[in-house]
């Protein structure tokens, strides 16, 4: 399948997460504080480098996608590239750089759940919010047990993997995602004809 097509799919999946976490917040209240950039600076995010094929893709048709690859290879911080703290001094506040290509799970956390060893449905989100919104919080978790839709983080990761069975199961460190994300492009593209109207890529 063509990285187009694969990017087009992967983007497709997003926009049905995009439904689904607005009609859960209309229904629970929930919301990320703005300018809150605390999940971001955990060190421990995994993703899969197909969540991030749009973004990589995006930098190949501006030409940027070499120079973000050598900025990668040359990073050594554990914190999702993409993130830009407000400062260095407040690095818990701040904005996704690109936050219309921002992976599956950065879209997922505060708004996704999982099923615990008891068949309940847990929200996974973040203490900011557990202790903020409280109320809302435990309100949510009453809805979804109760039956309220809500986004599956299993059910969106299988959606995910079958645009591309091995990009989709590859599960590493967020930088790490988005290097092979960028090298699928590039390799993808060293033999083959530029996308049409794009003959400067790279």
């Amino acid at each position: 399948m063509s990285i187009e097509k694969r990017v087009r799919l992967v983007e497709q999946l997003f926009e049905n997460l995009n439904l689904e976490i607005a009609q859960f917040q209309k229904e629970t209240k929930l919301g990320c504080v703005a300018g809150c950039g605390k999940c971001c600076t955990n060190p421990d995010i995994d993703a899969s480098p197909l969540e991030f094929l749009p973004w990589a893709f995006h930098l190949f048709l501006n030409g940027k996608a070499e120079t973000v690859l050598n900025d990668l290879n040359k990073n050594e911080t554990t914190t999702c590239y993409i993130y830009s703290p407000l400062s260095i001094l407040d690095k818990n506040n701040g904005s996704c750089s690109d936050y219309k290509y921002r992976g599956l799970i950065c879209r997922l956390f505060g708004y996704g759940a999982n099923k615990d060893k008891y068949g309940q449905y847990r929200l996974a989100t973040c203490k900011i919010i557990k202790e903020g919104q409280k109320e809302s919080f435990e309100k949510s978790i009453e809805l979804i047990n109760n039956g309220l839709p809500v986004p599956i983080f299993t059910d969106y990761y299988m959606n995910l993997s079958q645009i591309d069975f091995k990009l989709g199961n590859i599960i590493v460190p967020i930088n790490k995602a988005l290097k092979f994300a960028i090298e699928e492009v590039l390799q993808y593209y060293s033999y083959r004809p530029m996308p049409n109207g794009f003959n400067n890529c790279a």
